[in-house]
């Protein structure tokens, strides 16, 4: 086995040392486990986040090694909402980030119960923030249904959420995608909500083509942050 397997299945032994995550999987792996089968994913899989403001929802797909189209799983609802549509600009704004980015950190121990961190700020948000000016960090889904900037899920629902990132790791992927979008991106919904935030859709003609893609071909997307913008490769 290769340093690279044994340091990933390490990932989850680590994990479920703490007592929050020994909880879950106690609470939550074997339904799961049979939801997984029953779907028809085998042992390892990849997993993608995509989430929605307007609607509060956050979907996660899964897809096995062998398949190139992912499915969807799950739903989850937000269960608190935090700031307005428009993707987050400065600390402190309140706002939730919209954009493309992926978990950098599994927080066993979170003031939030559990939680998965997000790569904000990327080099888009950056970018969009200015110099001498801060973006503000620390956006995560998390438990405990409170939120500045962040997506809240339920405890309850959380510790799913949290497992299947940590079985995801665990099998070989290396990054889970997580594309936040502030609504589901259909043509009608850009008409309807650029006329509610009409200096939003110069950025969010940027989302939209991800959006759109993985809509017609369920594949993870392959982002590029060029110039301060989404570029879809």
């Amino acid at each position: 086995m290769s340093m690279m397997a044994n340091a990933q299945n390490n990932f989850k032994a680590t994990q479920i040392k703490f007592e929050r995550v020994e909880k879950a999987y106690d609470e939550k792996w074997e339904a799961l486990k049979k939801s997984i089968k029953a779907a028809g994913y085998g042992n390892d899989f990849s997993m993608l986040i995509n989430a929605y403001k307007a609607e509060g929802k956050l979907e996660v797909w899964l897809k096995s090694k062998s398949d190139k189209n992912h499915s969807l799983f799950r739903t989850y609802d937000f269960c608190a909402h935090s700031g307005t549509l428009g993707p987050k600009v400065i600390k402190g704004d309140g706002q939730t980030p919209e954009g493309f980015y992926y978990i950098n950190v599994f927080n066993p121990m979170s003031s939030f119960h559990l939680s998965l961190g997000v790569n904000y700020p990327n080099a888009v948000d950056l970018a969009r923030t200015g110099k001498n000016r801060k973006t503000g960090g620390d956006i995560y889904i998390h438990g405990n249904c409170v939120t500045v900037g962040c997506i809240p899920l339920t405890d309850d629902k959380i510790k799913e959420v949290y497992i299947l990132g940590i079985e995801a790791i665990n099998t070989g992927q290396d990054k889970i995608p997580v594309n936040i979008y502030p609504f589901k991106m259909t043509d009608a919904n850009m008409k309807k909500y650029s006329a509610q935030f009409p200096l939003q859709l110069r950025f969010w003609k940027t989302l939209q083509p991800g959006y759109l893609a993985f809509e017609k071909n369920k594949t993870a997307l392959n982002m590029k942050e060029d110039k301060g913008q989404y570029v879809l490769r």
